[in-house]
């Protein structure tokens, strides 16, 4: 009997890592299974093409958003700086996956409207709380935590952004950055970028890298 009992104690082990690896199989089935919600989405980035512009990301740095939240199981995710919706579309649809939900901000009231009605019609509204408002107050008022954080708003303000949220960024967090390439200094609108970068890397609580694929995006994860 002591022996069987020992045997068994020994096995639990075995079954915990077995339970853990057919857990997460199954999670990642269901994340590549392509729902109607999928098609729909991709209908209407499709339907849009590369008709992205005032200053929404190119399709490739959303992709990288969509895989990194979807990677990493992301569910309280923040964008600063909504635009018209293409970046909100692509981080929304990757939290539809993991079910999570977004608070996206834009101060331009007519760039506001019209994501609202991209979000709806790519049906995606039930993932997204769009906020009109003044990014320097509510990141602020903000109470958080996240896990997920997207900034892509005024790029001088970048810093400022980051050390709003870094304390309701939970451990594993990942903070991102748009327009952050190495030595940008000068380039026209996006010169902040370079001393925000500076900054972040000489965290030593955070591991930083940058894909320069797209406009260029700065990862930033938490320790």
């Amino acid at each position: 009997m002591k022996t069987s009992l020992h045997s068994f104690k020994k096995m639990i082990p075995i079954f915990t890592i077995i339970v853990f690896i057919l857990t997460n199989c199954s999670k990642a089935q269901d994340a590549s299974r392509e729902t109607n919600l999928d098609k729909k989405v991709k209908a209407f980035l499709d339907s849009r093409g590369s008709d992205w512009y005032d200053m929404n990301v190119p399709t490739s740095d959303g992709k990288l958003l969509y895989d990194i939240i979807v990677k990493n199981g992301y569910t309280r995710a923040l964008e600063i700086g909504t635009s018209t919706g293409h970046s909100s579309i692509w981080i929304a649809w990757a939290l539809s996956k993991t079910g999570g939900k977004l608070i996206t901000i834009e101060i331009d009231e007519s760039r506001h409207k019209e994501a609202v009605a991209n979000i709806r019609e790519a049906g995606l509204s039930e993932f997204v709380d769009a906020r009109l408002a003044d990014a320097h107050k509510l990141v602020k008022e903000l109470d958080g935590p996240f896990d997920f954080i997207f900034s892509d708003a005024d790029k001088g303000w970048y810093t400022n952004y980051f050390k709003d949220v870094d304390p309701k960024l939970v451990s594993g967090g990942c903070f991102t950055a748009h327009n952050v390439r190495p030595g940008s200094w000068g380039r026209r609108g996006i010169s902040g970028t370079q001393a925000y970068l500076e900054y972040v890397e000489g965290l030593e609580n955070y591991s930083t890298t940058v894909d320069n694929s797209g406009g260029g995006v700065a990862i930033s994860y938490k320790k």
